[in-house]
């Protein structure tokens, strides 16, 4: 997948969204995501998603070098202190082939590492969720569970049981 995507220049930027990037957000949902949460999501509300933010945060753009520098994929990427955090990715739906998500999270696996930062954090991974799924197929995962980190193990252990956020007290999901 690496060398798949080779002609790919990383460029991190400040929370700023762009035209641009809207741009191909809005073709990644419509061609992706069209029935998920996000799909009537604007322009101002996709601003709001990059730049306002209580953290550290930075857009990772992917340049095609080999197609006059056109915009390919974009991560947010929050960056902490023990990591890099990996908010929202979307890519040219026409390189699906290149497996540009999966391409995202390797470069930011070696982002971390040049950084000295021991940690790539996927996101909510959703169990039995064909959307979220892929994030299981990557080795060393761990899950947060009854308040501390452990291996995932098989995936499909977690499918029977219950988000912790549907029977919790309210002042526990705070």
């Amino acid at each position: 997948i690496t060398r798949r995507n080779e002609h790919l220049l990383r460029q991190p930027r400040s929370a700023w969204a762009t035209e641009e990037q809207y741009a191909l957000f809005r073709t990644y949902l419509d061609t992706r995501h069209a029935d998920g949460g996000m799909a009537d999501m604007d322009v101002f509300e996709f601003a709001a998603m990059i730049e306002e933010t209580p953290v550290k945060t930075r857009v990772i753009e992917y340049r095609d070098q080999s197609v006059s520098d056109e915009l390919a994929a974009v991560c947010l990427t929050d960056i902490l202190d023990d990591g890099l955090s990996l908010v929202y990715s979307f890519f040219a739906p026409e390189l699906q082939k290149d497996s540009l998500g999966t391409y995202v999270i390797l470069d930011h696996i070696a982002l971390a590492q040049e950084a000295g930062l021991p940690y790539v954090y996927l996101g909510y991974w959703v169990p039995g969720s064909a959307k979220m799924g892929y994030k299981a197929s990557f080795p060393a995962l761990e899950v947060y569970v009854n308040g501390q980190w452990q291996d995932l193990g098989a995936p499909e252990d977690y499918d029977t049981q219950t988000h912790p956020l549907s029977t919790d007290p309210i002042a526990q999901q705070v």
